[in-house]
């Protein structure tokens, strides 16, 4: 008989906040339909990404021409619609996120 293999007990570390520099944002995308109105069901490959999110994170603004920092029009916790072309995917943990200006913001959804 095999000897029964015990699991290591690692603890993940806790999770570390993503800080975006100067005019960025981090925005965790919503989560795409996975049917159609007619009820067919999409693949993963198939499914549009969509280009609506809540932004996670913001930076400290950009630095102006006199040397002081402009603010964020936006912060934690926003819904937004941003272009499609802007974002940078990135995967944080199990998280997978999105890096953009906050330029690529075309507007807040209330």
């Amino acid at each position: 008989m095999a000897a029964a293999k015990k699991k290591s007990s690692k603890k993940k570390p806790a999770k570390s906040s993503l800080q975006p520099l100067g005019d960025r944002i981090v925005v965790q995308r919503e989560v795409s339909e996975d049917t159609t109105a007619g009820g067919i069901f999409l693949p993963t490959s198939a499914q549009n990404k969509p280009s609506r999110g809540t932004v996670v994170s913001i930076g400290d603004g950009k630095i102006l021409a006199d040397g002081t920092r402009g603010g964020l029009q936006l912060k934690p916790g926003d819904k937004v619609l941003f272009t499609s072309y802007g974002p940078d995917e990135i995967k944080f943990g199990d998280d997978e996120l999105l890096l953009m200006r906050e330029d690529d913001v075309l507007a807040v959804i209330e």
